[in-house]
C-alpha cells in the first residue's frame, strides 16, 4: 500500500483520468475529495444536460439511470483502490463481481452535484468490496453494496 503522506486527499479530473481507463462518454467521476487510502472516498459527479443518456431517459423528464449511479460508485471504489494500490494499477480494469442491496431512493436530474460516498468493506489484493452511497444536496439517492476484482486485460 502507498503512503498517505505522499498522496493528496483531493484528486482533479486530469489525475482520474491516469488512474481510470474510462472516458466519455462513459467517465462518471469529475473529481475524488476526502481520499483516505485504503478505507474511503467522495467522489464528485456534476449531472449535466449535456450527459448522452438524457436524450432517451427520459424525453422532457430527464432522469440519471440507476444503472449509472451504481457505476459511478463502482468508479469511485476503482480510483480508490488504484490509488491505494499504488501506479502500477493505473489503467487496469475493475470489474463487476456482485452488485447487492441496491436502492434507489430519488431522481437524479441534470443540474444535480451527485456526491458518491465509498467505504471499503474488507480487500483481498485484487478482489474489494465496498458500500456506496450517492447524495444529492445532503439527502440519499442510491446506495449500494458491491465487490469488484482488478484484471490485466479483457479476457
Amino acid at each position: 500500500m502507498v503512503s498517505d503522506e505522499t498522496l493528496p486527499s483531493v484528486l482533479d479530473i486530469q489525475r482520474i483520468l491516469e488512474v481510470l481507463p474510462h472516458r466519455y462518454p462513459f467517465l462518471m467521476v469529475d473529481r475524488m475529495e476526502d481520499v483516505v487510502r485504503g478505507e474511503s472516498a467522495v467522489g464528485i459527479k456534476n449531472v449535466s444536460i449535456n450527459e448522452p443518456y438524457f436524450q432517451g431517459h427520459f424525453p422532457g423528464a430527464p432522469v440519471m439511470p440507476g444503472v449509472l449511479m451504481v457505476e459511478a460508485m463502482a468508479q469511485t471504489a476503482g480510483i480508490l483502490v488504484i490509488e491505494t494500490l499504488g501506479r502500477e494499477m493505473e489503467g487496469k480494469l475493475v470489474y463487476f463481481m456482485s452488485v447487492e442491496g441496491a436502492r434507489f431512493r430519488r431522481p437524479v436530474r441534470p443540474g444535480d452535484r451527485m456526491r458518491i460516498h465509498v467505504q471499503k468493506r474488507h480487500a483481498r489484493r485484487l478482489v474489494w468490496k465496498f458500500d456506496g452511497v450517492c447524495k444529492v444536496d445532503g439527502e440519499v439517492v442510491a446506495e449500494a453494496t458491491y465487490t469488484a476484482m482488478i484484471v490485466d486485460e479483457v479476457s
